[in-house]
């Protein structure tokens, strides 16, 4: 009878929403939940439909508010400590009775998933039984837990239990003990992974940073820019409305607007300002030059773009302004003098009751267009929605532990991917600061500023990357716990320099415009070396065989991440939904690809950066690996012309004057690597031509190879 009362109370309170999965519901095995607080065993022997035995370790069992509740609660209670323990409970799973482990063995400090111990795992797989995964939400949000200091707490937040449906364990034939346990930790870790994810409902990107305003608190400090005055999640909401309210009488819903602007607070607020009222916000490319921008206009039938005047004199932009007259450029600053009385009514209206004001959202709608670097051909329009950007934060935030304490220091620019996903929007979700500084490319003063703001996670290319580190002083990085590369390989110069410098592990990771971006990650608690990591949850994949390279299979994705499709200059304003050999929603990377028994993902080369010599296929990274060696103070980087009588021919660009031949051909025979890896071609460019994400411009360079020799 008092667990029958107990249970109406705490419904009331918690207003608890319960999600079973039909074929969990009477399912016999090993129940396991993440951890946020306190209340957890509670609410797991008062709601679940299984009457299980709880695990309770000894030393726990003895405090005398645990006391209180034991009596209540069939439990075992055993020393983790001890060799036994796990033997005993692999008795009363026999016995038919569901047990409730949690598999991180403490209370999480971050709000995300902590270290996973393979126990659980490990009493499903001897007993027979299936591993049955819960997913606790809102427990964090009450005073029992961990992460008060973190988010804005409760005495009475909404709870939601979602269990959902049990999954057999199996282990590979001949891993030994020690490799057991380790396969049986990662796969439990891979199940609460999904689970969490299974569990997630995406918002529209304005509605995301509503909840996490709500979350952390509407004083909690979100962004900063190098007009030094910090904003408000509160402030920057207000800012957002005002930017969508004054276009709005510009543009019209379904709209898609460019966006030319660079990392400030402004610019965001311009982002989530167009989203909130129903506009498309296009992220045009400043240094893609005529043609580059041009590309982007037609495609995504952009009419209007949004602008500064200041932005415009000071990145000298006027030529490609003026290059597009018959566009209806919008300046900022002019933007703000027709704000009239009848806006601020509304905007403080809308501030206190979005929902009421804004139009409603589909979240599997249009949300952003972004444009394809054009590395190897004319940029395209990548249509994400507000679900597939949504969808890859949440995919991040299951392997990294990001929280509200983190300040994130964003320099790759906003019409990058990489930028816009992990620079802007993953910070605004998790509660975190950014300070947005407008250029990658000002590699004294950036770890400065790293170093002012303390900055604790920092994103760039490897190239990006190595200057920062030339020219930081030691402990410039001093409170950096996160160093992220993306978007080009990482170089053993940068990570080498990075780890004895600075004591700092680089964490290479894998993506595309076309996923959000991130497909893989080297994370702290996942980590391999020459790897770009493990694949993020919630993806699948499919490894196509190429002929001519032994170890490598073309990379198929597909995942709640992908985009909706692409638009292009060829086909403007058509949406060109994603297909491979005609299976929709499958997107082909076109990256040659390795992974070990593991699931780590090594990059071999992009498909396109393969050349046939002689009917043999050589990776151009692996010819710019053994120059990379030979000359590291260099820069380096290969294309393909055509060659008469071997089909195609290799051609190094580098920075170094004067490179000898045979230097470069020790190294290969060194390594094994084939003598055709040793191009003849070697041409010195005292400027490697680059794109404005950091990745060398392959199109212009193509272009060069196929010139005369001199």
């Amino acid at each position: 009878m008092f667990i029958k009362y107990l249970r109406i109370l705490i419904k009331f309170l918690y207003k608890v929403e319960v999600h079973i999965n039909e074929s969990a519901k009477d399912t016999h095995g090993v129940i396991i939940c993440n951890h946020l607080s306190f209340l957890d065993g509670l609410l797991l022997g008062l709601f679940l439909p299984q009457r299980p035995v709880f695990v309770v370790d000894k030393l726990t069992a003895q405090r005398w508010y645990f006391r209180l509740f034991l009596r209540y609660i069939d439990h075992v209670t055993i020393d983790s400590r001890h060799p036994m323990a796990v033997k005993i409970l692999i008795k009363e799973v026999l016995k038919g009775r569901s047990m409730v482990i949690f598999p991180e063995g403490r209370i999480t400090i971050t709000g995300s998933f902590m270290k996973f111990y393979e126990g659980a795992a490990f009493v499903a797989y001897k007993a027979g039984v299936p591993l049955i995964p819960i997913y606790l939400s809102g427990a964090e949000k009450t005073p029992f837990s961990r992460v008060t200091h973190l988010i804005d707490t409760s005495l009475f937040p909404k709870i939601t239990l979602k269990m959902l449906a049990p999954q057999i364990v199996i282990t590979p034939e001949g891993l030994n003990a020690k490799a057991r346990r380790a396969y049986l930790a990662q796969e439990t870790r891979n199940i609460m992974m999904r689970t969490r994810l299974d569990a997630f409902e995406p918002e529209s990107l304005f509605d995301a940073v509503l909840t996490a305003k709500n979350y952390y608190g509407r004083g909690k400090l979100c962004s900063e820019d190098i007009n030094q005055i910090p904003e408000t999640y509160a402030g920057l909401i207000k800012k957002s409305l005002a930017v969508g309210c004054l276009l709005s009488k510009h543009t019209k819903i379904g709209e898609r607007v460019g966006l030319f602007l660079p990392n400030s607070i402004g610019g965001v607020a311009s982002l989530l300002g167009l989203s909130a009222t129903g506009r498309i916000p296009a992220m045009l490319n400043y240094s893609a030059g005529r043609e580059g921008m041009d590309a982007a206009l037609v495609a995504a039938e952009i009419q209007t773009i949004l602008t500064s005047r200041e932005f415009i004199l000071r990145g000298k932009l006027q030529p490609l302004v003026d290059a597009f007259p018959d566009k209806n450029w919008i300046y900022a600053e002019d933007l703000r003098k027709t704000l009239n009385l009848k806006d601020k009514i509304w905007i403080l209206k809308a501030s206190f009751n979005p929902h009421k004001y804004l139009p409603k959202l589909d979240v599997n709608a249009e949300a952003v267009v972004l444009f394809t670097s054009g590395s190897e051909g004319k940029p395209k329009g990548v249509v994400h929605s507000h679900a597939s950007l949504a969808s890859n934060i949440e995919q991040i935030r299951t392997v990294a532990d990001f929280t509200s304490l983190d300040r994130f220091m964003l320099t790759l620019p906003m019409f990058h991917v990489f930028g816009l996903t992990a620079g802007v929007l993953l910070p605004l979700v998790s509660g975190g600061y950014t300070f947005y500084y407008p250029s990658p490319l000002h590699y004294r003063v950036i770890p400065e500023v790293v170093y002012d703001k303390r900055a604790t996670v920092l994103y760039g290319t490897s190239t990006f990357l190595a200057n920062y580190a030339k020219y930081a002083n030691p402990y410039d990085f001093a409170s950096v716990r996160y160093v992220v590369a993306g978007a080009e390989k990482l170089s053993e110069i940068t990570r080498s320099i990075w780890m004895n410098k600075f004591g700092i592990r680089v964490l290479e990771g894998y993506g595309a415009t076309e996923c959000a971006p991130v497909i893989a990650i080297n994370t702290p608690m996942a980590y391999k070396e020459n790897s770009v990591g493990l694949m993020i949850p919630g993806m699948k994949y499919k490894l196509i065989p190429i002929e001519g390279i032994e170890d490598g299979h073309r990379l198929l994705i597909s995942g709640p991440n992908l985009m909706k499709g692409y638009l292009r200059y060829e086909n403007p304003g058509i949406l060109e939904c994603p297909t491979v050999d005609g299976l929709a929603n499958w997107y082909d990377t076109g990256d040659i690809v390795s992974m070990d028994s593991a699931g780590f993902i090594s990059i071999l080369g992009r498909s396109k950066r393969f050349a046939k010599i002689a009917g043999e296929m050589v990776s151009l990274e692996t010819v710019e690996s053994l120059f990379n060696e030979a000359y590291p103070e260099g820069f380096h980087v290969a294309a393909i012309r055509k060659d008469e009588s071997k089909g195609e021919a290799i051609v190094i660009y580098s920075n170094v004057l004067k490179i000898e031949r045979k230097a470069i051909a020790s190294i290969a025979k060194e390594r094994g690597v084939t003598e055709l890896s040793v191009p003849r071609d070697i041409r010195y460019l005292a400027q490697i031509p680059l794109l404005g994400s950091g990745k060398p411009n392959f199109v212009e360079l193509t272009r060069l190879a196929a010139l005369e020799v001199d």
